[in-house]
């Protein structure tokens, strides 16, 4: 009796330790998926370089973080003139989604880096969409892994 209670003591240990390395796993991917993408946005918005190849990337970034149909960045004027989608009821994945409910939205930046920045989100789903974006923008592979 005792060595079977042993075993299971044992065991649970194993089964403990192996879910606190997972955990930690998914952190550490977490927070280096989060912080290459900090560093993209960073290469993206340097002093005298115009955004050009990344002003797709500022708009998907705003694009998920608004859940906004249409982006237009102004890099002069410090703004960005979106259509917030209000209610998702109405979208249907299958067909043209013509008439949306949305709201147009004209914000005020003062710094792009920061309020790109404040855009990200640490949700699984987030994330994903965000390794999709390493790898498309920077050309890095980022293995997927959560569990």
């Amino acid at each position: 009796m005792c060595l079977i209670f042993s075993f299971l003591r044992y065991l649970h240990y194993l089964l403990a330790s192996q879910i606190q390395r997972n955990v930690m796993e998914n952190q550490s991917l977490k927070g280096r998926i989060t912080a290459e993408l900090e560093s993209l946005i960073s290469r993206s918005c340097k002093r005298g370089k115009s955004p050009g190849n990344f002003r797709n990337l500022h708009q998907l970034l705003v694009k998920k973080h608004y859940n906004a149909a249409d982006v237009a960045i102004d890099y002069k004027r410090k703004r960005v003139i979106m259509e917030v989608v209000l209610n998702d009821q109405h979208y249907e994945p299958g067909k043209p989604n013509i008439n949306l409910p949305t709201l147009r939205v004209n914000l005020m930046f003062g710094n792009l880096k920061e309020f790109l920045r404040s855009c990200i989100e640490t949700d699984n789903n987030s994330l994903a969409f965000y390794a999709w974006l390493l790898r498309t923008y920077s050309r890095k592979e980022i293995p997927m892994t959560l569990v």
